[in-house]
């Protein structure tokens, strides 16, 4: 990732906003509409903020009506820009005094009220007076919250009357807990109060930002009427000003805060959550039902049968098996089938019933150990994915080859013997048919051949019409158990088709989730600043 910062930078802060863009394009379409927004706010913030580099600084100073928030402005800036009076609200608009050149981050912030002056120890500051958080103008409140996502360094400004307004702490302290190195708070108007109700004041008020999550915050004693607190206060900005690490800093809480939010989505599932090997055979075997893996089994091994019968059947009736259906052209399988839909059954509720279960099983496997958003999201790829299942089956069995190739050897050797057995059983019916004519012509006829009184012809005959038949019989036993083997090896083809599908429509989806998650996972230990979630 091309370096994002210029000049000083918190350590691996490019890696952390990588971290944080993989994030946002991970949760999308997974968590939260208003996660994902804010994820994306402070990324696309934090991306131009860095842009612009860290030699400028920008310390907003806010609080509420009456505070002496602007009285501040105008003792630190040195003029008399803000207007201070009894009416309120007396800001309207941010208006900011710049030492230096700020233009560009000026522009980003929205800022179009500035002021220049010049001071070496103070180059690179832009100093904002911000209108009043709880002004009465919808405008005003508005302004102040855009602007508190931008700036680098808050400057609170309250009063003894209403530090402890709920609204400051819930609306605006609270969610910038963690945020305590870019934090001020400053307890103005302190020339109002008796020493000790100074240090009762300012314990309380440190006391409330602790609770706040702001723990170690600066928090400083200050008179914009008599300037009493204001040194220590200009101090804490030159110094943050010329370290040029608030910018990074703000960003780097940013992304701690974010974290926090985002760890909970990490919680449960160990390293490797996943499919077991029982549910994914048990997910196989049911998909294998419902697809007719048996029934085409059954009919490969008829299948078969028929063919080694009409390459071994007996020549003389072996012509009447042409009649039968080949079982897998009836499928539409095999060689003649169309190549398209085969004619299966449809699965029927039960096989259906049966397949919702083992996909709802294997997602409950997978999903139990996972936390949400990450269990819907297997659910939801799952359901998309496996919509077409059905159809995916049937094309897994269609395209599975169930040929054995060439035909083996044997059944060549028991074809030649039957032919040889047909030969000698028409030779010796036309030796015997020759023999009748002559005697019924009365015809001298040669003796003929004989075999233990046996005359060939008769032998002949009797042999080929005896021996075919026999031979064929013990060829179709032969012949079952090949197909009961090629069976068995159809089976097994055709359920590695439907692991195949399984592997694709289900197991697949489930494995990339995880997957994702893991990443997510990884993104969010390198935005925690490498640290694992607790």
């Amino acid at each position: 990732m091309k370096s994002l910062l210029r000049g000083k930078q918190a350590p691996n802060l490019d890696d952390r906003l990588h971290a944080l863009r993989r994030v946002v394009e991970i949760g999308r379409d997974r968590f939260e509409p208003s996660l994902v927004d804010d994820a994306r706010g402070v990324l696309e913030r934090g991306t131009e903020r860095m842009g612009l580099g860290n030699n400028v600084t920008v310390v907003a100073l806010t609080g509420a009506t009456g505070t002496g928030k602007s009285s501040l402005f105008n003792r630190l800036s040195g003029t008399d820009l803000a207007p201070v009076g009894v009416r309120r609200p007396t800001t309207s608009e941010a208006q900011a005094v710049v030492w230096g050149e700020a233009a560009e981050v000026l522009d980003w912030l929205g800022v179009a009220r500035r002021h220049g002056l010049s001071d070496p120890e103070l180059d690179g500051l832009v100093l904002l007076d911000l209108p009043d958080h709880d002004s009465t103008q919808v405008e005003h409140r508005t302004e102040v919250d855009r602007l508190v996502q931008l700036v680098d360094i808050f400057v609170w400004v309250v009063d003894p009357q209403k530090y402890a307004d709920a609204a400051l702490h819930d609306d605006y302290l609270r969610p910038l807990a963690g945020h305590a190195a870019v934090t001020v708070v400053v307890l103005n108007q302190i020339d109002r109060l008796t020493e000790d109700h100074r240090r009762q004041c300012v314990a309380d008020l440190a006391r409330l930002l602790n609770d706040d999550g702001l723990k170690g915050v600066r928090v400083l004693a200050t008179s914009a009427v008599t300037g009493e607190g204001l040194e220590d206060l200009q101090a804490i900005i030159a110094a943050r000003v010329r370290e040029e690490r608030a910018a990074a800093q703000r960003l780097s809480a940013d992304c701690d805060a974010l974290a926090v939010r985002l760890t909970p989505l990490c919680a449960g599932a160990g390293d490797h959550p996943g499919l077991g090997g029982p549910e994914e055979e048990s997910l196989v075997s049911a998909l294998a039902e419902a697809a007719g893996v048996e029934v085409v089994a059954a009919a490969v091994t008829r299948a078969h049968r028929r063919e080694a019968a009409l390459a071994m059947g007996w020549p003389f009736t072996r012509w009447l098996r042409r009649f039968r259906p080949d079982p897998l052209q009836r499928l539409h399988l095999g060689p003649g089938g169309t190549g398209g839909r085969t004619a299966l059954p449809a699965p029927t509720p039960v096989q259906r019933a049966q397949v919702d279960t083992a996909v709802r099983e294997a997602v409950n496997a997978a999903a139990a150990p996972l936390t949400d958003p990450w269990a819907d999201s297997i659910k939801l790829r799952v359901s998309d994915s496996s919509a077409s299942l059905v159809g995916d089956l049937d094309a897994s069995i269609s395209s599975a080859d169930l040929q054995e190739g060439s035909r083996p050897g044997w059944w060549r050797v028991a074809n030649w013997i039957q032919a040889l057995l047909a030969s000698a059983a028409i030779l010796g019916f036309v030796w015997l048919t020759a023999l009748f004519a002559l005697e019924w012509f009365q015809i001298p006829r040669p003796p003929t051949p004989k075999v233990q009184n046996i005359p060939w012809p008769t032998l002949a005959l009797a042999g080929g019409l005896l021996a075919g038949p026999l031979l064929s019989m013990m060829s179709q036993q032969l012949a079952r158990i090949g197909g009961r083997r090629r069976g068995a090896r159809a089976r097994k083809a055709l359920r590695v088709g439907i692991a195949r599908v399984a592997e694709r429509s289900v197991v697949t989806p489930i494995r990339e989730e995880i997957g994702q998650r893991q990443e997510f996972c990884a993104s969010l230990t390198t935005l925690r600043g490498g640290r694992k979630a607790e």
